[in-house]
Order: C-alpha cells, then sequence, then structure tokens
C-alpha cells in the first residue's frame, strides 16, 4: 500500500517510481526531506486556466552564522532577498540562522551534524572551488545529507577552533571551502555565498545564468 501511495506521488513529479525506489539512497531522504508544492496552469478546452498542485521533495540549506540579523546593510539584505526568491522555483529552501556567540554557533552546528546533516565550515584555510565544481559538490552534500545541508560562517574573527579542529563531530570527515583568497565581511560572505548557491542551481538545471 505504501509503495502505491509513493508511487502516485512520484508519477505526479514526474519520477519513474521502479528506478527512485531502487536507488539506495531514496528512502533515506523521502523520510528526512519535506515536500513542497508545486503548482501548475494549463488551458482547459474552453480556454479556463486551471492550477493543479503537485507535490515534490525539496531541499534545505542552512546558513550559520554569528552575528545580529539587523547588522546587515540593506543592499546586502536586498540582494540576498533577491536570490533567495530566484530559488524558490528550484524547490531549495534556504534559512539563515543567526547566532549571539560562538557557544551558540557550535551548539547549533553539533546538532545539525548529529542529525545526519552534511555540515561545511566557511574557511580561508578550506579548498577554493570553481563554481561548476561548488554546484557538484553542493548537490552531493545535499544527497549525502539527507537532502539537509548547513553551510557554517564565523563571526569577525572567524570560527572557533572546536568547529575547525573537528571536535564537535569526530565520527565524520570535516569539510573546509573558502569563498575566496579575498577577506570579507561575514555578512557579505552569506550574500555571496547565497549568489552561489543560486547559481549552482542554473548549473545543475544548464540555464544560461552561468557562462
Amino acid at each position: 500500500m505504501i509503495f502505491f501511495l509513493i508511487s502516485a506521488l512520484l508519477v505526479s513529479c514526474g519520477i519513474h517510481a521502479v528506478e527512485a525506489l531502487s536507488t539506495p539512497s531514496f528512502s533515506r531522504d523521502l523520510t528526512q526531506s519535506k515536500f513542497v508544492t508545486r503548482s501548475r496552469t494549463s488551458l482547459t478546452t474552453n480556454g479556463v486556466r486551471r492550477s493543479r498542485s503537485s507535490l515534490c521533495m525539496g531541499m534545505e540549506i542552512r546558513i550559520r552564522i554569528v552575528g545580529r540579523k539587523n547588522g546587515s546593510e540593506k543592499w546586502l539584505e536586498d540582494a540576498y532577498s533577491m536570490y533567495e526568491t530566484r530559488l524558490r522555483p528550484s524547490n531549495i529552501d534556504v534559512e539563515t540562522i543567526w547566532h549571539k556567540n560562538d557557544q551558540e554557533l557550535i551548539k547549533g552546528v553539533k546538532g545539525d551534524s548529529d542529525k545526519g546533516h552534511s555540515v561545511v565550515l566557511l574557511d580561508p584555510r578550506g579548498k577554493a572551488r570553481t563554481s561548476e565544481q561548488f554546484s557538484e559538490n553542493m548537490y552531493t552534500w545535499l544527497d549525502q545529507g539527507g537532502s539537509r545541508l548547513s553551510f557554517v560562517i564565523g563571526g569577525a574573527e572567524g570560527l572557533p577552533y572546536e568547529l575547525r579542529d573537528g571536535s564537535y563531530n569526530p565520527k565524520k570527515s570535516l569539510i573546509l571551502f573558502s569563498l575566496s583568497a579575498l577577506t570579507f565581511t561575514h555578512q557579505f560572505a552569506r550574500t555571496l555565498l547565497m549568489e552561489q548557491v543560486y547559481r549552482a542551481s542554473e548549473i545543475r538545471k544548464g540555464s544560461g545564468y552561468h557562462k
């Protein structure tokens, strides 16, 4: 019975049920992923527009950052909001979680890691990637984390040592990612990361945004 219910859901999303359920990671992702509503509009024979909604799995990305929610300049927030809006058709939900200090950040990161989410630390000592490499890595991280991925941005002093040395979860390999060899404010780094997340989704689609 469960198989047929899942099959009907997958068909509405344009996914072949047998192939999807035979994928080892699918059953894990299905239980951890939330579903989002995708609206489709079509014309009936008499020309009346009819809207139909279908449920599809969504991906969740968290940006954990030390700082104040209202501490960013307006133009940075406007840019962030623009890319957040553009991401909605891609079924990627991005949430920023602001932390008052390093201890709260560590606690939040540890909680995500304990739940099986992929965790990527933004640090200048991390590996630099091209946008194409980042796109491929981002979807791999999402797959490994059950459609859940957390990016971590430190405060003015960078990431706390407890995160950089990986002691918050010694069972998992440490992933360090460098946005650039240049120095940015952590608020600017958040907006830059958001643009790269959007660009990664467009690279996956094969759109003309990334040239």
